[in-house]
């Protein structure tokens, strides 16, 4: 028996929850998830959702038999939008981390991001740097900061989104405000990443802890959408946002 006055140490970082949309990804899947589960620990977890896949995705999520692996298969598929607040609504960790099905994670970035969240206790959300690979994992841009350098703010962001999941992680509590997702809401990630920016407090970590593939069948666009598309989404986020904020001060009051 530990003595009176004994304290348990203090864990060496939250409880994590990693949360990722899957849809066709056999390619790349079994390097991101190695690179995700190599850094966590036995109290974390790892949410995946499966978006309806037709080719070998469920095969390699099972083939890891990790217990902190939770696969979640939906029957028909229902979008990005839908599949990540899914995953989203089962996280039960502090720390939540977005994760991509094709990407790669550097072996420090759980470390980092949680070492800040604890040092910053006032912080909701973490933005990473994030360097471009390709489909061979080569190189194509060491920093994204380099050359297009982040800008907090709403304005900013409804110009051009700020927020990239595979590079963000937040405190579970930010769910409360951001769930569930409007349905209009173009992008899962830039309205986590707006709606912050009232109900909390958005850091940066200028390192880039995320290798970011780029590849012939990125679910992300590599070029503009067109412009009325854009506006449309625009006009979403900002209503949504008028709604959020109207929501938030009748809570407070």
């Amino acid at each position: 028996m530990p003595p009176e006055n004994h304290v348990e140490p203090e864990p060496l970082h939250p409880h994590v929850s990693v949360c990722m949309a899957t849809y066709n990804g056999e390619r790349f899947l079994a390097e991101q998830l190695t690179s995700i589960l190599s850094q966590l620990s036995d109290g974390d977890e790892v949410i995946v959702v499966d978006d309806a896949s037709r080719d070998g995705t469920l095969a390699i999520v099972d083939s890891f038999g990790d217990r902190r692996v939770r696969l979640l298969r939906q029957e028909c598929n229902q979008g990005i939008l839908k599949t990540f607040e899914r995953a989203l609504g089962e996280a039960k960790g502090e720390i939540v981390f977005l994760a991509d099905q094709d990407d790669v994670w550097r072996a420090d970035k759980v470390a980092k991001v949680t070492a800040m969240f604890s040092s910053h206790p006032g912080t909701s959300l973490i933005l990473s740097d994030y360097a471009i690979i390709d489909a061979k994992g080569d190189t194509v841009l060491e920093s994204r900061f380099k050359t297009e350098r982040f800008h907090p703010g709403v304005l900013r962001t409804l110009v051009r989104n700020q927020y990239h999941g595979c590079a963000m992680a937040f405190r579970r509590s930010i769910l409360e405000y951001c769930l569930p997702f409007p349905t209009d809401t173009p992008m899962h990630d830039m309205w986590i990443g707006m709606v912050s920016q009232f109900a909390g407090k958005v850091a940066l970590i200028d390192e880039p802890l995320v290798f970011y593939r780029r590849h012939d069948r990125n679910e992300s666009p590599k070029t503009h959408a067109p412009l009325l598309r854009m506006l449309r989404w625009r006009w979403a986020l900002v209503k949504n946002l008028v709604l959020f904020l109207a929501r938030t001060r009748r809570r407070k009051n």
